[in-house]
């Protein structure tokens, strides 16, 4: 007959065996640690080379800047999340995006008056490039979308509502349902 290992003996030997995989476990978790932390300084020095490198496309050229935006989201990175940090400082864009939400701001509480609160992005992006003047960078529909998105930490007075295939910029706090929607949709 074969026996099995039960008693005191086997459970220290278990316990043994447990403590042994628990210290390989905390030591391999630090060399995966310690390894991400390399692999994240070098990216963050890739990243922060190529932000300087094309800092004034990135600035000036809507689509480019649309790109960054792109790639940095991908990575899980998010430039406008603060307007301070390495961002704001390296690249402006923090600034630029609070610029833009002021601006986005000034126009829609010119208008409230007379559209209720509810304009186009066209209208909005026309009206924005107008208030600008022709010297000022260039602004994309895309840039007034990422503005507005940043808006909403002031709370749920500003905010997109798609209408067919573009966009409404709701300026007023108001709860829209469905049937509110349904009549945009139509009289779009």
């Amino acid at each position: 007959m074969h026996r099995r290992g039960v008693g005191a003996g086997a459970i220290a030997k278990k316990k043994l065996a447990e403590a042994k995989y628990k210290e390989r476990g905390t030591v391999l978790a630090e060399d995966q640690i310690v390894q991400m932390s390399k692999q994240l300084e070098t990216f963050k020095s890739n990243l922060e080379e190529f932000a300087s490198k094309h800092k004034q496309e990135i600035r000036k050229n809507s689509q480019f800047r649309v790109q960054f935006q792109e790639m940095c989201a991908t990575i899980g990175v998010d430039p406008l999340a603060s307007g301070k940090g390495f961002w704001s400082e390296m690249l402006g864009v923090g600034d630029f995006y609070y610029e833009l939400g002021v601006q986005i701001i000034e126009v829609c509480l010119a208008l409230k008056h007379r559209n209720g609160g509810l304009i186009t992005l066209d209208e909005l992006h026309q009206r924005v490039l107008k208030g600008r003047g022709k010297y000022a960078q260039d602004v994309s529909q895309d840039d007034l979308v990422r503005a507005i998105k940043k808006l909403k930490v002031m709370g749920n007075g500003f905010g997109m509502i798609p209408v067919g295939g573009s966009y409404l910029v709701q300026s007023v706090p108001a709860e829209l349902n469905m049937d509110h929607t349904v009549v945009l949709q139509l009289a779009e």
